[in-house]
């Protein structure tokens, strides 16, 4: 049998496990030990207890429940309701005013959650109601906290980019970094489309409200003070070389508990909440992440990845070519698997092949994480569509239909950055290479 039709058995294997209903960790665990079985002589059951253990104790990993768990309590906090009421007053002026609260308050919470459904949910239970309340579209609305909430994933601290770094062996710092510049870009194109599309549909904008005096607005920002601190406490401290991403986390986590206490929402069924939901979170990440290492191991063993990365490399196909191929299959992908999935299942196949191509992995961190972002709002499985699903009770391939500028959006950002990779590797390049 041929390595590429072992890998297209295994691959088949992997469906059928999947469609079945088995967890993703324990299909991936399995089609795993088939690949060693019908390859190798080395005993499974080695090769499971060692590719686990390494999986399990990287250092890295650390940070995940932390930052998971900063999510979680900020949630909980009041947050979101000083977050609109500080940012709606300066964004009245804009076309399309408070729709841009969904843009601009998805970046700014992506910046200490680190999950797109967190982001989206988080955001959206205050600013839906209020856009509802003063008469804005509603198709507008659910769409653009949809795509906004994305940001989640690419804005660090990003916890998809934290399992990027620990399958692929990068430097979460760096991979944070070169987010920052493609996650802003990708919040203006989504308010320039907010912006167009308000001033050739000015029937469909509610009234605007009476202007706000500078003082009265001033004083609106002022809430704006506990997530600006917490933003330069946590992604400050790792630009600035003051602390690693798994110190930071801590930090984030302190710095939450000091604003949940300052707010008054730090109670104890709230703690116990965010306690729980950070470590079911972080359990079913890691499990996926254990079965995905001895998927890697398997395939390490069976010599595949490097054997379809010659296998497609005999095609020679052009860089673009063959990020359009990446691009097509991971949508294509996204419309079966979640963001995390898609990630550590494909890695061990992709890199040694994206590494033969001459991409730089920290550049092919950020575009896989744009590619994932997309997969977010992409039926019958984008997370983001769920989100709004149990907000609004609207069928999720409607919601997905409202998304569809933006998700166009997001396949001219991933354009932007293979056409101009400076774009995501200035930044780390300029404060991490001086």
């Amino acid at each position: 049998m041929s390595v590429v039709e072992l890998s297209l058995l295994l691959l088949l294997f992997l469906f059928v496990i999947l469609s079945a209903g088995v967890w993703i960790a324990l299909a991936l665990t399995i089609v795993g030990y088939i690949a060693i079985v019908m390859t190798m002589s080395t005993p499974a059951g080695q090769v499971l207890a060692t590719s686990v253990w390494a999986a399990s104790g990287s250092w890295d990993l650390t940070a995940l429940p932390m930052f998971i768990l900063m999510g979680e309590i900020l949630y909980r906090t009041k947050l979101p309701d000083d977050m609109f009421t500080g940012l709606a007053p300066w964004l009245q002026k804009l076309p399309g005013r408070l729709l841009h609260v969904n843009v601009v308050g998805c970046a700014i919470f992506a910046a200490v959650s680190g999950s797109s459904a967190a982001t989206c949910a988080t955001i959206g239970r205050i600013s839906l109601p209020e856009l509802a309340k003063r008469g804005y579209d509603s198709k507008m609305a659910i769409g653009t906290l949809a795509g906004a909430g994305t940001l989640g994933l690419l804005i660090p601290p990003s916890i998809i980019l934290i399992i990027y770094a620990t399958v692929t062996e990068q430097s979460i710092a760096r991979l944070f970094i070169a987010g920052v510049i493609p996650g802003i870009m990708l919040a203006v194109l989504f308010m320039g489309f907010i912006i167009v599309w308000a001033l050739f549909n000015k029937d469909r904008m509610p009234a605007p409200e009476p202007e706000m005096p500078w003082r009265e607005r001033l004083a609106a920002s002022r809430r704006l003070i506990p997530v600006t601190l917490l933003i330069l406490g946590v992604i400050g401290s790792i630009y600035g070389g003051l602390a690693s991403a798994t110190e930071a986390a801590v930090v984030g986590v302190f710095l939450s508990l000091a604003f949940s206490w300052w707010s008054d929402t730090l109670t104890w069924p709230n703690v116990r909440e965010a306690l729980l939901a950070a470590t079911k979170t972080s359990c079913m990440i890691a499990f996926i992440l254990a079965g995905a290492a001895y998927l890697t191991a398997a395939m390490g063993f069976t010599g595949i990845p490097v054997a379809l990365a010659e296998w497609i490399t005999a095609f020679k196909l052009a860089p673009w070519a063959l990020l359009t191929v990446l691009t097509i299959f991971y949508v294509v992908l996204g419309c079966f698997l979640d963001g995390i999935s898609m990630v550590v299942l494909t890695t061990s196949i992709i890199i040694p092949l994206v590494e033969k191509s001459g991409f730089d992995l920290i550049w092919f961190g950020i575009y896989i994480v744009l590619v994932v972002e997309m997969a977010q709002i992409t039926p019958p499985v984008g997370f983001n569509l769920y989100v709004l699903q149990g907000m609004t009770g609207r069928n999720i391939f409607t919601i997905g239909a409202y998304t569809l500028p933006l998700f166009l959006l997001m396949v001219v950002a991933v354009a932007l950055v293979a056409i101009f990779p400076g774009i995501a590797l200035w930044l780390p390049s300029t404060m991490l290479d001086r």
